[in-house]
């Protein structure tokens, strides 16, 4: 069949395999390899290939990449490498032409039925044998992996974009919604088709349109294997699963599983069509982004790309024992991300995303490993970081650092340049525990509300680089935030041991669901005070999917392999907590309305003014301190007073003098049950001549100045 197929030289840029002519171009670089052979298959579960071209070094190698062209080469075709080279594990070299290989930087993958990375032992689960223990090359013909390993695949399929662009939308106007592909429509009671794909999720745009939200920050939608993870729970006896897909086997394919349509390269375009879709809706589409590690793991883990290839350019190696992987990501290995080659590979693929996919940005799951250098070693001015922050392609992108790793760096407030916002991990902790009620919060909750310049200013950085957030897909939803006093991740079979254990929450006198209704209470009045100080803060706010209508995990906060209805959103949630539904959407408005709340600059002196109960300056230093209120300003005259009270006593305070012909009006009281809680523009009622107004227990206030005649008695 060989001789079928015109081959050609080829050409080493670009890399990855790509239409030239009347046939394909394919290319990798591989420094240190000897020979490599290119091979085509017919279905992705093929052990032999349907046939294949050796790469002569003189013919079809510049430098250090590998190229050939080969004619009649069609869209969908599935193709794999063997590198030959030193085995030689102790100095960090592991190529063996019996492993095929993924295209770094090839655009789809294809997996077998069943997909596990090694041979499949009880209940497909991955064999014991790992890399560090297969024998050497020559002796191991009888360990041929094609047949259950993932294939790339060429994709050259159209895709009508419409005029599509990316929208560009201000950090002012931002608000983002965290969600996962499969989880958001899988349940049952999401009502669409094809449930836990890309086209289901387009059919909830009007919900996140009359929610008010403007961007879905999506979970990692990388490829990955699912069936990553060996364990049981111990409940149920049921596998459990890589749901939430930070292990990624391919840095440039989309997920196939995500895809209602699997046939190679469906995915490529059900991914186009559903960004597509949410940009005609007005919204933007962040992705989750995973480049600190790849699925391949330690030395006993799978060999599917990277490690047969260039194994002490693409990972951190211990220089004492190659064998070994610097661990900076919590999973088995860390990639060397400041080496030029990796650099440049990495910067290909977030162009491929926003070239070729049309994302509006991306959150950069452990950034701090971006930062590190070969040894480890954090780097004041990481060469990375700035290429990606200066990079022409990516100028008009949103860039979100999590702005920390599992090294022990924390950089929030110090992430690279002002181009880089950041999950703020601070405003998390410190709003959790102000609200909780635990002492000497006041004046960090108010550093956290008024954008948190404590932590930004001094680098040179707005309220705009600040990503609020109380809750996300790691750790507690709200719901549970405020519902258990534990984590409870026992189904993750890891005796419990998994998870943070400072989640700073309470279940208010109880743990989890049935609780009475004094403590039920509670809990709403505190779920709503959540929502609205993260609406009202300054910075980009950031909603956990589901948390608007008490979506609960009951009280696993890290269900990373949980891929049933423990993890997936119950829609019917929705309809039985409309309420909050309303409240979460009255909030995001409010917040649309005072252009105050959403500068990207942090507060002037001009322009707030804070108070304690009794008309005064607030005990910052007081240790019970548990109540605070401000005056915003806009221009010069009053806007909004705002009142946070997380003591379980009531609380008076003294309102500020309106201004001429104007009186307060009351927009927001968490103490009240619905409808009361909040009022639309228009309806607020007005406090009178009132010179005071009560706050109850744990609740927050929001009083709008408006003209006399507007306000209802």
């Amino acid at each position: 069949m060989e001789a079928q197929h015109t081959v050609r030289e080829g050409t080493p840029m670009p890399w990855g395999a790509h239409a030239r002519g009347p046939g394909v171009n394919f290319s990798i670089f591989c420094r240190a390899a000897t020979g490599m052979r290119l091979e085509f298959f017919a279905r992705p579960e093929d052990g032999q290939a349907s046939w294949g071209v050796d790469l002569d070094p003189d013919r079809h190698r510049t430098g250090d990449v590998w190229h050939v062209w080969v004619g009649g080469v069609e869209s969908g075709q599935l193709y794999g490498y063997r590198a030959r080279g030193p085995y030689r594990p102790a100095q960090g070299y592991w190529f063996n032409p019996r492993r095929l290989l993924l295209d770094p930087c090839g655009l789809a993958v294809a997996a077998p039925m069943g997909w596990d990375f090694a041979p499949a032992g009880p209940h497909g689960a991955r064999s014991a044998q790992g890399a560090s223990e297969l024998p050497p090359p020559e002796e191991a013909a009888e360990n041929d992996d094609a047949g259950a390993m993932p294939k790339s695949v060429y994709c050259h399929a159209h895709f009508d974009w419409e005029g599509d662009h990316p929208l560009r939308l201000a950090a002012a106007e931002t608000i983002i919604y965290e969600t996962h592909v499969r989880g958001c429509t899988r349940h049952p009671s999401a009502g669409v088709p094809q449930p836990g794909t890309y086209q289901a999720l387009v059919e909830k745009i009007p919900y996140f349109l009359k929610l008010g939200v403007t961007a879905l920050e999506l979970m990692p939608v990388q490829e990955f294997n699912a069936a990553d993870v060996a364990r049981m729970d111990p409940g149920s006896g049921a596998r459990l699963r890589d749901y939430w897909g930070y292990n990624p086997v391919s840095m440039f394919a989309p997920k196939a599983g995500y895809a209602a349509v699997q046939r190679c390269g469906e995915p490529r375009n059900e991914f186009r069509a559903m960004v597509k879709a949410f940009h005609r809706a007005g919204m933007e589409i962040i992705l989750d982004i995973v480049l600190n590690h790849t699925a391949e793991g330690d030395a006993s883990g799978p060999t599917f790309c990277l490690r047969g290839l260039d194994n002490p350019i693409y990972y951190m190696l211990e220089e004492a024992d190659p064998r070994r992987y610097k661990e900076y990501s919590g999973v088995g290995n860390t990639l060397n991300a400041n080496h030029p080659v990796v650099r440049e590979w990495i910067l290909y693929a977030l162009r491929t995303w926003v070239m070729d996919l049309h994302v509006d940005g991306f959150r950069f799951d452990l950034a701090s490993v971006l930062g590190r250098d070969k040894h480890g070693a954090i780097l004041a001015n990481a060469p990375l970081l700035e290429q990606i922050a200066e990079d022409p392609i990516l100028r008009d992108t949103k860039l979100i650092a999590e702005a920390w790793d599992a090294g022990g760096a924390y950089q929030v407030g110090q992430f690279s340049e002002r181009r880089w916002a950041e999950w703020n991990g601070r405003y998390r902790d410190d709003v959790r525990r102000f609200w909780r009620g635990d002492g000497g919060m006041a004046g960090a909750f108010a550093s956290r509300l008024c954008g948190s310049a404590d932590l930004y200013q001094r680098s040179g950085k707005g309220p705009e680089c600040s990503v609020n957030f109380v809750t996300c897909h790691d750790g507690f939803t709200l719901n549970d935030l405020v519902s258990y006093s534990q984590k409870h991740n026992q189904a993750n079979g890891e005796n419990n041991a998994d998870g943070s254990d400072a989640n700073y929450s309470s279940g208010y006198g109880a743990e989890g669901a049935g609780a009475e209704a004094g403590v039920e209470g509670v809990r709403r009045r505190q779920i709503r005070n959540f929502l609205a100080t993260l609406l009202l803060s300054r910075g980009i706010p950031m909603l956990l999917g589901g948390d608007e209508f008490r979506r609960t995990q009951q009280g696993n906060n890290n269900a990373y392999c949980q891929d049933n209805e423990l993890s997936w959103v119950d829609w019917g949630l929705a309809e039985r907590n409309a309420d909050l539904v309303r409240f979460t959407r009255g909030l995001i408005g409010l917040r649309r309305r005072h252009a105050a709340l959403r500068r990207e600059a942090f507060y002037s002196a001009n322009e707030i003014q804070w108070f304690g109960p009794n008309g005064g300056a607030p005990q910052w230093q007081d240790g019970e301190a548990g109540s605070v209120a401000c005056l915003i300003w806009e221009g010069s005259q009053p806007d909004l007073f705002l009142v946070f009270h997380a003591r379980a006593e009531r609380a008076t305070y003294r309102l500020p003098q309106a201004a001429p012909g104007t009186q307060w009006q009351v927009a927001v009281d968490t103490g009240r049950e619905p409808p009361q809680e909040f009022y639309e523009a228009g309806s607020e009622p007005a406090v009178g001549g009132a010179a005071e107004v009560e706050a109850g227990p744990q609740s927050t206030l929001v009083l709008v100045c408006r003209a006399a005649e507007a306000g209802l008695g």
